[in-house]
């Protein structure tokens, strides 16, 4: 799933088979966000919640985390 964060990048979030690896996608390329961990228990509807947890700090007031 693809994540708007803030409209100042995008993320993509897959689980496999080893959890969930989270992607940060520029020009077309997907660079792994290692810096970004989610836990591998974590309810796919609980993702946007938990990244906007992450990255709170760069949001503007009234910004949010979305899915496109």
């Amino acid at each position: 799933m693809k994540f708007d964060v803030y409209g100042r990048f995008a993320l993509e979030v897959l689980h496999t088979p080893r959890g969930w690896e989270v992607y940060r996608l520029t020009d077309g390329k997907q660079v792994r966000a290692d810096d970004i961990i989610i836990p591998a228990d974590m309810e796919v509807g609980d993702i946007a919640g938990y990244l906007d947890d992450l990255l709170h700090e760069i949001a503007r007031p009234g910004d949010r985390i979305k899915e496109p």
